[in-house]
């Protein structure tokens, strides 16, 4: 049986059909380094706010903006951990810290919604008056820096989840210093101590929802379930009709990171001296059809003999060429 090997990793990641608005390098550098340093100077002063003006929710709100602080500063990490360079020992490199990143932000930020709704709850309980003016000024002040560094991240978010998970934080944050503002106006004016809370928790609903999306995509990218975008019975159908081609077993594809997907497969086709040009053209199909950059391709000239211990994905693979043809 003759054996062909193609390791195929390509980089240039001219993604067919996917416009991500992602830098060449996937730099967000200086939106991190932007959005770390507004939010700190932002923590500190709610916090100095909250001491002087009594607000406990100025204070509460000040510490979830610094686990923002910590989100951003988890997100960066992942991307600078994601440009090392492959080793011995880690040879895919360390690019799935983007994934693992992704996941804890994911997580956070269902943590933040969860601490939010029970200070919500609470201040629902036990209305208290408070500095009106000042809570306002200090959420509108956070409406401007959260919803400037959301920005920041916006053309990202399409294409990165990692990218995306620090765009939601901060557009979370500033939606709910819209309430923020939107409540604390509604009681200054009214002195209905209730609709605060009320606003709170629409705002909450609408975000746990909005973001559902997100912890959703990163439990499955942290499974190496095949990314969101890519249909496996259509690559399957795919390489089936490349030419000469008659059985595909083994296919696996996975997300090396929250931008870069691998593929590995067999391909039953008889041996020609063409196969160089084969791989080279499947290669760049595979990248501008599927998003799928890194594919390491088989080729066997014969039926393969299923191992002792069972091929993993050859009955699945041969039933469905068999649905196929």
């Amino acid at each position: 049986m003759a054996h062909h090997h193609n390791h195929s990793h390509d980089h240039n990641h001219s993604h067919g059909g996917h416009t991500h608005g992602i830098p060449a390098d996937g730099n967000f550098g200086k939106a991190f380094g932007w959005g770390i340093g507004l939010n700190l100077i932002f923590v500190a002063a709610e916090a100095a706010s909250g001491f002087w003006g009594n607000s406990a929710a100025l204070l509460s709100d000040a510490g979830h903006n610094l686990s923002d602080v910590l989100s951003l500063a988890l997100a960066w990490g992942a991307a600078l951990l994601a440009k090392r360079q492959a080793s011995a020992r880690y040879t895919y490199g360390y690019k799935s810290a983007t994934i693992q990143a992704a996941l804890v932000n994911a997580a956070l930020l269902y943590a933040a919604l969860g601490f939010i709704l029970w200070e919500t709850i609470d201040h629902l309980r036990h209305p208290e008056p408070v500095n009106g003016k000042l809570v306002m000024l200090m959420a509108g002040a956070g409406i401007v820096v959260n919803g400037f560094t959301a920005w920041l991240f916006s053309s990202g978010q399409k294409g990165d989840v990692n990218v995306r998970g620090a765009y939601l934080h901060m557009l979370t944050d500033a939606l709910v210093s819209v309430g923020v503002v939107v409540g604390g106006a509604l009681v200054y004016f009214t002195n209905w101590l209730w609709l605060d809370p009320v606003i709170s928790f629409l705002i909450l609903g609408i975000i746990a929802y909005g973001s559902w999306g997100l912890l959703r995509e990163t439990v499955q990218l942290s499974l190496q379930a095949v990314p969101d975008g890519i249909e496996l019975p259509e690559v399957r159908q795919f390489l089936l009709d490349q030419p000469g081609v008659t059985q595909v077993h083994d296919l696996h594809v996975w997300p090396l990171s929250t931008q870069e997907t691998a593929l590995t497969v067999h391909l039953v086709r008889p041996a020609t001296s063409e196969d160089n040009q084969f791989l080279n053209h499947l290669q760049v199909e595979m990248r501008d059809h599927f998003n799928i950059g890194h594919i390491t391709v088989q080729l066997e000239d014969t039926t393969p003999v299923p191992h002792e211990d069972g091929c993993h994905g050859c009955e699945a693979a041969q039933q469905s060429v068999a649905a196929a043809s």
